[in-house]
């Protein structure tokens, strides 16, 4: 188990097609060469081709639910390693980067929750009197942040259950049937839960407009 601790997240840009895996979910690439290396029982091989192949969207999917490049980069890290034992009951029961995503998912959600804890204890709110130096002009600057505030608003008002579905749907590409398996439901209901979280958003977002 110490050499999966080494193992690097790879951020190269990913091919956006694969054909189909057996379960009827679309196969992504490099799953191939990662249950080849399953079958031989090199698990740590596995390991790095999912990190070669997965990485990127492990990371987009942690960085979206923690909003932290640190916490997200360790979450990932995380995954990796917990995958080294999980693969061993893995059947190919959907697709493997459905399988990664649900490890993320879960541990994300633990932390979210732990911070949550940590908050409630003791509230720090300074981020506004902290605005970082920068050599955009001052109203480009704050039109920046303004939409980066709505933005995150308006996810905030997204059950977590939702939030969750939407990010693992367009944060990390998964198809409704992989964003059903992450999340413990089926693809109908997936669906369902992230056409919800749209028509919140906007929703959201129209009220926002309105107030201006």
């Amino acid at each position: 188990m110490g050499a999966v601790t080494v193992v690097k997240l790879e951020r190269a840009k990913e091919p956006e097609h694969g054909g189909q895996a057996a379960s009827g979910g679309r196969r992504k690439p490099g799953d191939e060469e990662i249950e080849q290396a399953l079958e031989q029982g090199d698990r740590r091989a596995a390991v790095v081709l999912c990190s070669r192949h997965h990485g990127a969207a492990l990371g987009r999917l942690c960085m979206a639910m923690l909003g932290s490049q640190q916490d997200a980069e360790d979450i990932a890290q995380e995954t990796l390693i917990d995958a080294h034992d999980a693969l061993a009951t893995w059947r190919g029961e959907g697709s493997i980067r459905g399988f990664l995503m649900t490890i993320a998912r879960r541990k994300c959600a633990r932390l979210v929750e732990k911070r949550s804890r940590r908050t409630a204890k003791l509230r720090l709110v300074h981020d506004a009197d902290e605005t970082p130096p920068s050599d955009e002009h001052p109203d480009k600057q704050l039109l920046l942040k303004q939409r980066g505030e709505r933005a995150r608003a308006a996810l905030a008002v997204l059950r977590p259950s939702e939030r969750e579905a939407l990010l693992l749907r367009y944060g990390t590409g998964l198809s409704f049937r992989e964003v059903g398996a992450a999340c413990g439901i089926d693809e109908a209901a997936a669906r369902k839960r992230v056409s919800r979280a749209i028509a919140r958003l906007r929703e959201t977002l129209r009220e926002e407009e309105s107030h201006d």
